[in-house]
């Protein structure tokens, strides 16, 4: 019987121009590490490697992230949207490059959309000057605008843009300001989300001054005000969409579908299923440093650890992601996607208040003022 579990593919391309003082993801300074043709063949590589243990499904969506992956050339992006191709025959599927104002060309931009991409996802974080160069953004408020045009131009209709809030030194209007002037562009969805001081960043060493809880939360309530004026609907804590264009990639890391990750430091899950066996989750990473991870690629050792996960840590993984979608996740899907019965669920979430969280004959869900408070939910699940 064929897996009926989503599979996406995210790719991780690891270098930017310059690292920005809040982010821990696995990124890099461009610099001598930078190697772009030998990167390409250690993910077609790892790609070949990873996909013997999709069982033959055809991808439902393809990410590409960083990092800043539109430092790549459209070549190597279309090199590696082919070979996905390829191996799984897919068809029509939405495929995200992720892209920073500074690295816009029309000419380039224009060359992605040929290639297969079909959505941008771009990392504005504010279009304030001051709160630019607080945040370590390479670009200016008119490099922002000019991006977003030149997507336009290029003809990308599916675009994402990321804004942040609760800056350091940002009022509430200036906040309002931000998200107000995005929607200006009638782009589909838009990622809005606080900012957070994370382990091992320069803000973490050096923590600027944030405002207050009270602030954040004004900041928070106001700018759902604009959204909701502006016909966004919040499908998850800070994804918001129009007409029905919720990230389908994302959605398929909160429903607990598959996924394969390549690149350095990527990580990807794979559900294994056999008749009458039930299943096995495994999650695989791969060696973090880009160099490093070239040579292992090479060599046909991409990986760097493999868990499969215990009964509990699924039951927790999943309501992880699930419970992050406004609209929570259907009980059919748990079953699938996990390979458990809806009892082993219901258990796992009996301690949890009734005002937090509700489970019923079809849907897990949180309530209104569960998902105002979800950090409490999910601590209540440890």
């Amino acid at each position: 019987m064929p897996n009926p579990i989503p599979l996406s593919l995210y790719v991780h391309i690891p270098w930017c121009i310059k690292k920005c003082p809040y982010c821990d993801f696995n990124s890099h300074e461009k610099n001598r590490s930078f190697d772009e043709a030998n990167y390409v063949k250690a993910l077609l590589q790892d790609l070949e490697n990873e996909y013997r243990y999709s069982q033959q499904r055809p991808f439902s969506s393809i990410f590409f992230g960083g990092g800043t992956p539109s430092l790549f050339s459209a070549e190597s992006i279309q090199q590696i949207i082919e070979r996905a191709q390829q191996l799984s025959g897919f068809k029509n599927i939405e495929v995200t490059l992720e892209a920073n104002p500074g690295t816009f060309e029309q000419e380039k931009f224009d060359a992605f959309k040929a290639a297969g991409v079909n959505r941008l996802s771009i990392g504005i974080q504010s279009f304030n000057p001051q709160h630019l160069k607080i945040l370590g953004r390479i670009h200016d408020r008119e490099q922002a605008l000019g991006a977003i045009a030149t997507a336009h131009n290029a003809g990308f209709e599916n675009i994402n843009l990321d804004l942040m809030f609760g800056l350091p030194q940002q009022s509430v209007q200036q906040a309002v300001d931000d998200l107000a002037t995005a929607c200006t562009f009638n782009v589909p969805h838009i990622s809005h989300y606080q900012l957070t001081i994370e382990a091992n960043t320069y803000f973490h060493k050096h923590t600027p001054v944030l405002p207050e809880n009270d602030l954040i939360w004004e900041m928070q309530s106001r700018c759902q005000d604009v959204l909701n004026d502006n016909r966004y609907r919040q499908y998850e804590i800070s994804a918001y969409a129009r007409d029905d264009k919720p990230c389908a990639h994302n959605l398929n890391y909160w429903t607990f579908g598959d996924y394969i990750g390549i690149g350095a430091g990527a990580h990807g899950k794979l559900t294994e299923t056999a008749a009458g066996n039930g299943v096995k989750i495994i999650r695989r990473w791969k060696h973090r440093q880009p160099q490093q991870y070239i040579r292992h690629a090479l060599a046909n050792d991409a990986a760097s650890g493999e868990q499969v996960l215990a009964r509990q840590d699924i039951v927790f993984e999943f309501l992880l992601n699930a419970l992050r979608l406004k609209a929570g996740v259907d009980l059919n899907t748990f079953e699938q996607h996990t390979g458990l019965q809806r009892d082993t669920l219901e258990q796992a979430v009996r301690k949890i208040d009734a005002d937090l969280l509700l489970v019923d004959n079809d849907r897990i869900i949180t309530t209104e003022h569960g998902f105002l408070f979800l950090n409490d939910v999910l601590e209540s699940l440890v």
